[in-house]
């Protein structure tokens, strides 16, 4: 559920264009808290994605767009973006495989409207959990295995990063920020081009609470060190897919140390998980997302 002040900041909608739609028009109908506060579900954040898209993107008036979003529903989601029914697989595997191929075989063609289409059809039947767990993440996975075996362009691979990146990036201000936790620093090093697991492990610190500067891929050093110290950023997170970089990081962690001795980190990815001789194994996240909770929890959030 989302306050009208998240979902106003997320669609770049003003939040008086919000309860003008709702109270003129009828365009969604938010629930109430029980002191009378609008909460949109996700369904609803979906809805008004695609009237702002048809009004920006159509030139649609809103009350057109209101008849035509009601006609959608009213027709199963039959829209002038291509958008699916729920896909008739028996378990939910099945739904996320069905829904990342069709996502993937969007981007890949450069069909970004249908694919942003058929991200927001996700999450209004999967949550954005499951979205960005089983359909988003294994798509930026294939884009890079489809690159290095030479099965896409750099074109199609860089057109496919990015718009799922936005999507991530989107999440990111939804969160409240807690000021007693750590300000977290997010980058991989120059020579590191992969940064699925840095956005996922990102996004995690987020939804935790932590304030997080997201520095993406390849970052080289110079300029780092600033940002330290002008930011008081207490935790840098380093991920890596090249066991290559362990060094390199090693000697990276070894220089911040010297000039920041307060600053702690967080090491990721394949690269630190089949190090052999890690310099720093104990800072070195475990492999299944599914216990980072725990770890971080006991690592960082209870000191």
């Amino acid at each position: 559920m989302y306050s009208i002040k998240q979902v106003a900041a997320m669609l770049g909608i003003q939040a008086v264009t919000l309860r003008a739609w709702e109270n003129r028009y009828n365009a969604v109908t938010p629930e109430r808290t029980e002191s009378g506060y609008r909460m949109y579900t996700e369904e609803h954040v979906a809805d008004l994605r695609w009237l702002k898209q048809q009004i920006d993107q159509h030139q649609t008036s809103i009350s057109e767009a209101v008849r035509m979003l009601k006609e959608k529903k009213e027709t199963r989601f039959k829209a002038d973006i291509p958008m699916p029914t729920a896909p008739p697989v028996p378990n939910a595997e099945e739904a996320y495989e069905h829904m990342t191929d069709q996502i993937y075989d969007s981007l890949y063609h450069f069909q970004g409207e249908r694919a942003n289409g058929l991200i927001d059809f996700g999450f209004t039947m999967y949550g954005y959990d499951s979205m960005f767990y089983h359909v988003l993440v294994p798509i930026l996975v294939r884009v890079g295995d489809a690159w290095e075996e030479g099965r896409a362009t750099v074109a199609q691979e860089h057109f496919m990063t990015q718009l799922i990146s936005q999507r991530f990036y989107q999440f990111f201000h939804l969160f409240p920020i807690y000021p007693h936790l750590p300000k977290v620093l997010a980058m991989c090093p120059e020579g590191e081009h992969h940064q699925v697991g840095l956005l996922l492990f990102s996004l995690f610190m987020r939804k935790n609470g932590a304030e997080v500067l997201y520095l993406g891929a390849n970052t080289p050093e110079e300029g780092v060190f600033p940002i330290i110290r002008e930011q008081k950023i207490k935790l840098v997170c380093l991920s890596i897919t090249d066991s290559g970089l362990v060094n390199t990081c090693d000697q990276l962690i070894d220089r911040i140390r010297e000039e920041f001795p307060h600053v702690r980190f967080v090491l990721g990815g394949k690269g630190f998980e089949r190090a052999e001789h890690a310099r720093y194994p104990e800072w070195i996240m475990p492999e299944d997302s599914g216990d980072w909770q725990s770890w971080i929890e006991r690592e960082y959030f209870t000191q």
